[in-house]
C-alpha cells in the first residue's frame, strides 16, 4: 500500500520559513511526479508546486514563485517544499500527491495524481 505522509507544518510569523516533507512508503520514488497542493478554509484546493523526477521539471504557482522551492531526496524517498517569506495568505492545509511514471512534465490537475497524503496545517500570522 502506498502512503504519503506530510510533516513540517506549524505556526510561523509572516516573513518566516517552513520546510514541508512528504515521505513515501510502499513505493520507491524512482520515476514519479509529486505535486504540492493547498486548501485554505472556504476555498478550493489549488496547486502550489510540482516536480518531475524524469528531468527535474518544476512548476510553481505564480503566487509562490520565487518563495517556494521543491526538492527531493531519493535516499530518503522524500520530497520537500521549502517555503520562505511566508505570508498570511499562505495559511492552508498543505497536501502532497504523487503519481508513479516517467513523465517529463507535471501539472496541478487533481485527477492526474494517484496518491495523496493526509495534509499538514500551515498557519502564518501577521
Amino acid at each position: 500500500e502506498v502512503q504519503l505522509v506530510e510533516s513540517g507544518g506549524g505556526l510561523v510569523q509572516a516573513g518566516g520559513s517552513l520546510r514541508l516533507s512528504c515521505a513515501a512508503s510502499g513505493v520507491t520514488l524512482n520515476d514519479y511526479v509529486v505535486g504540492w497542493f493547498r486548501q485554505a478554509p472556504g476555498k478550493e484546493r489549488e496547486g502550489v508546486s510540482c516536480f518531475s523526477s524524469r528531468n527535474g521539471f518544476r512548476l510553481y504557482d505564480d503566487f509562490v514563485k520565487g518563495r517556494f522551492t521543491v526538492s527531493s531526496d531519493r535516499a530518503k524517498n522524500t520530497i520537500y517544499l521549502q517555503m520562505n517569506d511566508l505570508k498570511p495568505e499562505d495559511t492552508a492545509v498543505y497536501y502532497c500527491a504523487a503519481v508513479v511514471g516517467a513523465f517529463e512534465l507535471c501539472d496541478f490537475a487533481d485527477e492526474d495524481y494517484d496518491y495523496w497524503g493526509q495534509g499538514t496545517q500551515v498557519t502564518v500570522s501577521s
